[in-house]
C-alpha cells in the first residue's frame, strides 16, 4: 500500500517515533478494559498500539481515503473507523470513562478542548499531542492565562508531558509540539456554578485583554464603569488587573459577585 502525500489543508503530520507514541498511552494510562477514542489516525502508528493495549478503540478519520486504508494498514478485531469530523461527532454513543489519546492538527486543538470540555459524556483523560505553544497556553498560570486556559483549567486537571522535537514528525511541522494531558475532575472545581454564565464573564474580560477588567468588564457586560468597578471590588479584584492576571479561583469569586448583584 502506497503511503499517502500529507495534506497540508488538513494539518497532516504523522508521528512514527515510539518513544513519543508510547509516553501518550502511558500518560493516558491505557490498559484492559479501556475504551479508546483516537482523532485523526493518520497512518494508524499510534492506533497499533492503542489496539494492542486497549479493550476497543475508535478511530475517527476525516480524510476518506485514509478511513478506508486504515483496517488494511491496522488489521485488528477491536478497531472501528468512523468517518467524520470530530467536532460533529456523537461523544454520547462511546462508554462512560473512555479516554482521547491523538495526536491532532495544530489548527484542531481549541475547538476539540472546548467541544470535549462542553461534552455531557466526557472522557476520564484526554491526551494530545498539540503545537508547544498551545500546550503552555493550556497549563499556564495567571499572568499568561487565555479563555483556552481557563476553559481547559476549568474541567480538567491540566500538565504536560514530553516535548515532541518538529522532526521527529512527516512531514516536519515548523515548531516543536507537546504532549499535554487533561485528566477528568472526579467533582466540579466548583459547586453550584451555571458554566455558561461564568464563561459569559470570562469572554467579556478577555474581550479586549490589553484592557483592565474595568474596561473590558464593563464593555462585555453592558456596564457602566462605575458598576463594573463596584462589582469587582465587590468579588475582591483590583480594577486595574487584566484578564489573563486573574486566578480560577478569582474568576469563581467575580461570578459570585455578580450573581449576587445582578441575578
Amino acid at each position: 500500500m502506497s503511503q499517502p502525500i500529507p495534506k497540508k489543508s488538513l494539518g497532516q503530520h504523522w508521528l512514527h517515533d515510539d518513544a513519543s507514541l508510547q509516553a501518550m498511552l502511558d500518560a493516558a494510562h491505557v490498559g484492559a478494559g479501556d475504551t479508546i477514542m483516537e482523532v485523526g489516525p493518520g497512518l494508524g502508528t499510534l492506533t497499533a498500539k492503542l489496539v494492542a493495549a486497549a479493550d476497543w478503540v475508535v478511530a475517527v478519520e476525516f480524510d476518506e481515503r485514509l478511513y478506508h486504508e486504515l483496517p488494511s494498514r491496522v488489521p485488528a478485531g477491536n478497531l472501528q473507523v468512523v468517518q467524520s469530523d470530530i467536532l460533529r461527532f456523537d461523544l454520547t454513543s462511546l462508554p462512560a470513562g473512555y479516554k482521547v489519546v491523538a495526536n491532532i492538527p495544530y489548527y484542531l486543538t481549541s475547538n476539540l478542548v472546548r467541544v470535549l470540555s462542553e461534552a455531557s459524556n466526557k472522557p476520564a483523560y484526554a491526551v494530545l499531542l498539540v503545537q508547544k505553544e498551545v500546550a503552555e497556553r493550556l497549563a499556564a498560570k495567571p499572568g499568561n492565562l487565555s479563555i483556552l486556559g481557563v476553559t481547559a483549567q476549568f474541567h480538567w486537571q491540566v500538565s504536560l508531558g514530553p516535548l515532541v522535537p518538529a522532526e521527529l514528525f512527516t512531514p516536519p511541522p515548523k515548531v516543536d509540539s507537546q504532549i499535554v494531558i487533561l485528566k477528568g475532575r472526579k467533582k466540579p472545581l466548583f459547586d453550584g456554578v451555571d458554566s455558561k454564565l461564568l464563561f459569559r464573564l470570562v469572554k467579556a474580560g478577555f474581550g479586549e485583554k490589553r484592557k483592565t477588567l474595568r474596561n473590558s468588564i464593563s464593555g462585555g457586560l453592558h456596564l457602566d464603569k462605575s458598576q463594573t468597578e463596584a462589582l469587582l471590588k465587590a468579588a475582591g479584584i483590583d480594577p486595574q488587573l487584566r484578564a489573563q492576571n486573574l486566578t480560577l479561583e478569582q474568576w469563581h469569586q467575580l461570578y459570585v459577585a455578580y450573581v449576587a448583584t445582578y441575578l
